[in-house]
């Protein structure tokens, strides 16, 4: 049995810790390395933590040259979400960039320093967190326009990676992941009372089965909960 050897950045967000769980239970797991601003409770040896800067380019970099281990499987589960707008009157540039700089740049710079880290020679697995919103095929609603277009451009990233990994490790498996409407302190605002929500760790548990029934023929595309692909 191959052992792994897992990067999950975000673990201290409730998705992020629920996915730590899972892999916590999963006897192939060696190692989980998780990057988080606040350190997450798991007492298991196997979890190294490592507190990271999305933002600071050189901080990541010094990070990923300062892993010895190469990687089986990196999961990225950052983001935020700022009061959406409901029409144009409501777009903010400071809140347009900001929306950019909390789901799109950390995997932007997740990927530049730590796609070189995965194994070059076996099946790996590198998958952020997306949305349905960031869908453009399936925009029928309009809005939330600075968080649709941080998602869609995040797509876009994970689809360039997936190309330019083909060339190192014909394996390689890139995937964004919509986890359906969880419960969290990002969806409190917006929720509905008529609607339900998802725990974390249901959808980690969700979120755990669509990652590992991705193969390469899979890479580059982007998935909900139910394994149902989102088009772009």
């Amino acid at each position: 049995m191959t052992k792994l050897n897992i990067a999950i950045f975000g673990a201290d967000g409730a998705i992020g810790n629920a996915l730590c769980s899972k892999y916590l239970e999963d006897p192939r797991v060696k190692k989980i390395f998780t990057f988080s601003k606040k350190k997450i409770v798991h007492n298991k040896k196997i979890i190294n933590h490592i507190l990271p800067d999305y933002e600071n380019e050189e901080n990541i970099d010094r990070l990923s040259k300062a892993l010895e281990e190469n990687l089986d499987i990196i999961l990225i589960a950052t983001g935020s979400l700022i009061e959406p707008e409901k029409s144009l009157k409501d777009i903010d540039v400071d809140k347009f960039l900001r929306m950019i700089k909390s789901n799109t740049i950390p995997t932007l710079m997740i990927g530049k320093y730590f796609l070189p880290k995965l194994h070059r020679d076996r099946v790996v697995k590198f998958a952020s967190l997306s949305a349905r919103v960031g869908s453009i095929s399936d925009n029928f609603l309009g809005g939330w326009h600075s968080y649709r277009s941080s998602k869609t451009a995040l797509n876009m990233l994970l689809k360039n990676f997936a190309i330019e990994q083909t060339r190192y490790n014909p394996q390689s498996i890139i995937i964004g992941l919509h986890p359906g409407t969880v419960d969290t302190k990002l969806s409190k605002p917006f929720q509905k009372k008529n609607k339900t929500y998802f725990s974390p760790s249901y959808a980690a548990g969700k979120l755990y089965d669509v990652i590992e029934t991705k193969n390469p023929s899979d890479s580059g595309k982007v998935f909900a909960w139910n394994n149902n692909e989102i088009l772009p």
